[in-house]
C-alpha cells in the first residue's frame, strides 16, 4: 500500500485524519524524529491552536529546516489549518514568532464587531479569482461543495504576495472578510479547513493530493449564481449516551432530563433505550449533520481514566463519521481508581486522541465561574478550561450551559441580571433570570447565564452549547429569548439546543436569533424527522446549508 508520513506535534484530533487516509487506500507511517522528516515523498502536518505553540514546538524539535528543505526538494507536502498558516511568514496570534516563511504575508484576527469569533462552521473554497467559476477542480476542491473551518486567524485577502510568487489559491468568505482557504503551488497543498473533517468533500481533497491529482475538470460546472458563498447554517445531532440497567452504553433522550421510562414496572421505569451510539453517529453523518455530539451522561465516574468505554465510541465513530465530534461529560480533574490523580487536560487528551475534535464542560464550568467572580473576575490560569484552551485552542472547549427560568416581578428584586419576557410567570411575573445548574439540571445555583457565559469567555473557551430545562423534551421550540440574551453577552459562537420538535423550530431559530448552530436529539431520535428533512426544510426558506455528498 502506498505510504505518507504525518508530523504529530500534540495538535489535537489526529486519529481522524489518519482514518481518512487509510479509507482512502493509503499507509501512515509516522514522524518521531527530524531525521525521518527526509524519508518522507508525502509529508503531512496537520494542525489546530495556537500558531506561537505549533511554530514553537516545530522548531524546538529541531523540524523547521527539514521541512523547508522538504518542500525545496520538490517533494510533495500538504499542510492543515494551522499547518498551513505555519507557511506564511507569521500571525497576530503570536507577533514574536515567525513562520516558515514560504508563503509572502502575515495571518491577521477576525474582526467580531459584526460575527462570532472563532470562525466555526462549514464554508466554501472558491478556485475563482475574479469572480467566475473555473471549469477546473483545483486539488479536488469544488465550488459547490463545503469544507469545515474552525479558526480566529486567517491570511486576508486579496494577498499580492500569492499571485505575484505563482501561487494558486481557494477563497471563502466569513461576514465581510474575505480569506485565504486553500494554497497551492508546485508540490505544495495547503488548506485553511480540516479536509478529514469535511465529509466527502474534504476525502475528496486529500484523494487527489496523495494521487497528485492537481488538475480535473469538473463533472458539471454550476453557474456563479447557483454557488453560494458564506457560512452554512449548521445543525447539530446530538446523542445522550449513558449505561442503562445492564451495562450497555445506548442512546437514551430525557424529558427535563430524566432518561427513564414512565411506565416501567418498577418506580421510575428502565432507562429509555434509542439505540446504539456508533450505529446513530454513523447514521446521522449519513443524513448530513454537520457535527455529532456524545454527551456522556453517567460519565463512569468509577472507571480507570485509561478503560473509559466512551474511548471506544469515539475510536469506532471516527473510523466512518468524517464531521467534527464533541464529547461531554466527566472532564475534570479526578482522581483514577488506582489513586493516581488524573487532570482534566489528560483527559481531554485521551477523548482527543480517540476521535474527538472537540470537549464540552458543564458543572465544572459553573464552578470555575463562581471562583471567578470570588476572585474579582481574575483568571486562576488552572481551570480545566484554561488549561485545554492553552494547549489545544480555545475552538477545543465547548461550555454546556443548562439554565432555568427564575421569574420575578421585576428587576429590583434581585441582584441577577433579568430579561424582560413576553412570557409572564405563573402570577403574571414580567421579568425572568435564568439560573445556572449543576448535575444535570439538579442542582440551582446562584449564578445567572450572563455571568456564566462571559466568565467562560474570559477562560478561553471557544463555543457555548446553550441548553434550556424549562425547555428540554417539550417539543415546543427554542428559547428564543434566552438565545438572543445570551448573543448579546459575548462574541463567542452559541450552538441552540433544547426544545426543537420539527424543522419549523430549526428554521424559526435561526431567523429570529443570530445563533451560529442549531441541536438536535429526540426529533432524530425517534425518527420523526431525518436530519436531511430539516436540511431540506432550511434551505426551502432560503437558509444556506450544507447538504451530505456520497461519491468522492
Amino acid at each position: 500500500m502506498p505510504t505518507v508520513y504525518l508530523l504529530d506535534y500534540v495538535a489535537g484530533n489526529i486519529r481522524s485524519l489518519v482514518n481518512a487516509i487509510e479509507k482512502l487506500g493509503w499507509t501512515v507511517e509516522w514522524v518521531k524524529s527530524p531525521a525521518d522528516v527526509p524519508k518522507a515523498e508525502k509529508l503531512i502536518i496537520p494542525g489546530v491552536g495556537h500558531f506561537g505553540h505549533c511554530m514553537t514546538q516545530l522548531s524546538q524539535a529541531g523540524y523547521t529546516e527539514p521541512i523547508r528543505k522538504h518542500i525545496q526538494d520538490g517533494k510533495h507536502f500538504m499542510g492543515i489549518c494551522v499547518g498551513m498558516q505555519a507557511l506564511f511568514e507569521g500571525s497576530e496570534e503570536a507577533p514574536e514568532v515567525k513562520g516558515l516563511g514560504v508563503i509572502p504575508g502575515q495571518l491577521k484576527r477576525f474582526k467580531d464587531k459584526d460575527k462570532s469569533v472563532p470562525h466555526i462552521g462549514w464554508n466554501s473554497a472558491n478556485t475563482s479569482a475574479d469572480g467566475t467559476v473555473t471549469e477546473d477542480s483545483l486539488f479536488g476542491l469544488r465550488p459547490d461543495s463545503k469544507y469545515y473551518y474552525v479558526h480566529s486567524y486567517a491570511a486576508p485577502f486579496p494577498n499580492p504576495g500569492l499571485k505575484e510568487n505563482g501561487w494558486e489559491y481557494a477563497t471563502a468568505r466569513y461576514g465581510n472578510e474575505e480569506f485565504v482557504g486553500a494554497v497551492v503551488k508546485d508540490n505544495i497543498m495547503a488548506t485553511q479547513f480540516h479536509p478529514e473533517k469535511s465529509g466527502v468533500a474534504g476525502l475528496r481533497v486529500l484523494k487527489a493530493f496523495l494521487e497528485g491529482q492537481k488538475l480535473n475538470k469538473l463533472e458539471a460546472t454550476p453557474s456563479t449564481s447557483a454557488t453560494k458563498e458564506g457560512l452554512t447554517r449548521r445543525v447539530i445531532a446530538c446523542l445522550d449516551v449513558r449505561a442503562n440497567d445492564y451495562g450497555d452504553l445506548v442512546v437514551t433522550k430525557g424529558d427535563q432530563y430524566d432518561v427513564r421510562e414512565k411506565d416501567g414496572v418498577s418506580a421510575g421505569g428502565s432507562v429509555r433505550n434509542l439505540g446504539k451510539p456508533v450505529d446513530m453517529a454513523r447514521k446521522y453523518y449519513e443524513q448530513g449533520a454537520d457535527e455529532v455530539t456524545f454527551l456522556n451522561i453517567t460519565s463512569f465516574r468509577n472507571c480507570p481514566v485509561a478503560d473509559l468505554p466512551m474511548l471506544e465510541i469515539l475510536r469506532r465513530t471516527s473510523e466512518s463519521v468524517f464531521v467534527p465530534l464533541t464529547i461531554g461529560g466527566g472532564i475534570r480533574d479526578t482522581t483514577d481508581t488506582d489513586g493516581t490523580k488524573i487532570s482534566a487536560l489528560d483527559i481531554a487528551t485521551l477523548y482527543f486522541k480517540s476521535g474527538a475534535d472537540k470537549v464540552s464542560i458543564g458543572s465544572d464550568a459553573v464552578t470555575a465561574a463562581e471562583e471567578y467572580f470570588a476572585r474579582g473576575q481574575t483568571l486562576s490560569g488552572t481551570t480545566a478550561i484554561e488549561a485545554i484552551s492553552k494547549a489545544y485552542g480555545n475552538q477545543a472547549v465547548v461550555v454546556s450551559v443548562d439554565p432555568r427560568r427564575i421569574y420575578v416581578s421585576s428587576p429590583e428584586v434581585t441582584q441577577r441580571n433579568t430579561v424582560l419576557t413576553k412570557f409572564p410567570g405563573p402570577n403574571g411575573e414580567s421579568h425572568c433570570w435564568y439560573q445556572c445548574t449543576i448535575k444535570g439540571g439538579r442542582e440551582g445555583r446562584d449564578l445567572d447565564v450572563k455571568q456564566l457565559v462571559t466568565a467562560v469567555e474570559a477562560m478561553g473557551a471557544g463555543e457555548i452549547l446553550l441548553n434550556c430545562i424549562d425547555k428540554d423534551g417539550t417539543n415546543s421550540g427554542f428559547d428564543l429569548e434566552l438565545i438572543n440574551y445570551v448573543k448579546g453577552c459575548i462574541k463567542i459562537p452559541v450552538i441552540a439546543s433544547s426544545g426543537a420538535g420539527n424543522p419549523e423550530h430549526v428554521a424559526e431559530v435561526f431567523e429570529k436569533t443570530p445563533t451560529d448552530a442549531a441541536l438536535g436529539a429526540g426529533m432524530f431520535h425517534r425518527a420523526e424527522y431525518t436530519v436531511k428533512q430539516v436540511k431540506d426544510h432550511l434551505q426551502g426558506q432560503g437558509l444556506l446549508v450544507r447538504q451530505f455528498e456520497d461519491s468522492i
